[in-house]
């Protein structure tokens, strides 16, 4: 089992798994909202010499379609988490989000950050404390992860335009690679697995 999984043809269906409910959408395919939100999990902190730098990791599609958004004028503001575990070291990620939002040039009057959060159900909180009852917000996450985003956001009693992004799966042409175990791949059948635990947890909750 272990071989399989370790094998790019089987965490590449895994992944296409994960994300069959979405295909990649643009501005115009949807409606307007007052609010678009951003969840967080794209920026690493980086220790150099006592000093914290931030760099984007693979789901930095998230923020660029945010900005996209906006300056479209697909909503009017953009609400940004600050997600910041235990363990984590720096500010929160929201904070270094925002600022760069701003340089991208989105009016600082139009960003919102919540407070500090952990995870999905905590940032869906947050984020309805901030908002009127059944307000129509665009949500922007992961193609992966927005099945999960969008139930908990639901269960807060938001209507959720879902904006995905990020989309792990790709297409080519299968060669000799494909069968071979890789390390890569091992990773991303795990991912699989953990995110499939993660809507399995939260569908018995909500």
């Amino acid at each position: 089992t272990l071989i399989i999984l370790s094998l790019p043809i089987a965490s590449g269906k895994l992944i296409k798994l994960l994300e069959q409910s979405y295909t990649p959408t643009v501005p115009s395919e949807i409606v307007s909202a007052d609010t678009v939100i951003v969840l967080s999990g794209m920026v690493k902190p980086i220790k150099w010499n006592s000093v914290v730098h931030y760099e984007f990791s693979d789901a930095v599609d998230r923020i660029f379609a945010g900005i996209n958004l906006l300056k479209v004028g697909k909503a009017q503001k953009i609400i940004i988490t600050r997600g910041k575990l235990p363990w984590s070291i720096g500010v929160p990620e929201g904070e270094f989000l925002a600022e760069f939002v701003q340089s991208q040039g989105i009016d600082p009057n139009r960003i919102l950050l919540t407070e500090i959060v952990q995870n999905t159900n905590d940032e869906a909180k947050a984020i309805s404390r901030m908002l009127p009852k059944n307000s129509e917000v665009i949500l922007v996450t992961s193609a992966f992860h927005m099945p999960r985003a969008k139930k908990v956001f639901q269960n807060q009693n938001l209507k959720v335009i879902p904006y995905p992004v990020d989309f792990r799966s790709s297409e080519k042409k299968i060669d000799i690679l494909d069968f071979l175990p890789q390390a890569k791949a091992f990773q991303d059948s795990n991912f699989y697995f953990r995110e499939i635990i993660g809507r399995a947890y939260y569908s018995l909750r909500y």
